[in-house]
């Protein structure tokens, strides 16, 4: 039984977490498609050197190293969260996936030969951290935060018991 819920109104902290990650990186990859907003290094860095999409590059507010299919991803990262906001299952989901691959893009992050995503996009710089703290997260509401998928999963059996048959 999936519930669907208005944002705000009896909301678990899973989807608020996945409507609050999912408007910031919305607003994040737009900001990064607004010229004012993307400093152009001074010359080129060493990082720098590896991408093979250099369109767009240059560091959001000064800080985070942006390229245009950098400013794709989050945006395409927000507007799946906002969608997965909307039932706990999907916002589980949801932030447990983006903490996977997060986790791992900060990681990727602190390895020189990978920290420019195999030349797609910059995840050097203050982007680790970034990276970081989101995959966190994404992994504390994903995979800890209760009720777990395994209580859920015994009330939906107790509250229906056809339901558990397909498994």
């Amino acid at each position: 039984m999936i519930t669907v819920v208005q944002p705000g109104v009896d909301m678990k902290g899973t989807q608020r977490f996945a409507l609050i990650v999912g408007i910031l990186y919305l607003v994040i990859g737009i900001l990064g498609f607004v010229p004012a907003l993307v400093k152009q290094p001074i010359s080129v860095d060493a990082f720098a050197e590896r991408l093979e999409v250099v369109s767009g590059y240059g560091y959001l507010l000064g800080l985070f190293p942006v390229n245009t299919a950098h400013n794709i991803v989050h945006i395409v990262t927000g507007l799946i969260g906002i969608f997965a906001s909307i039932s706990l299952d999907s916002s589980r989901f949801f932030s447990g996936q983006l903490g996977i691959y997060y986790t791992l893009l900060a990681v990727l992050g602190l390895i020189p030969v990978a920290n420019t995503f195999f030349g797609l996009f910059p995840i050097f710089g203050l982007d680790v951290p970034l990276h970081g703290i989101t995959g966190l997260l994404g992994i504390y509401f994903g995979f800890l935060v209760t009720p777990s998928l395994l209580t859920l999963f015994k009330r939906e059996i107790k509250e229906d018991p056809g339901a558990g048959g397909v498994l």
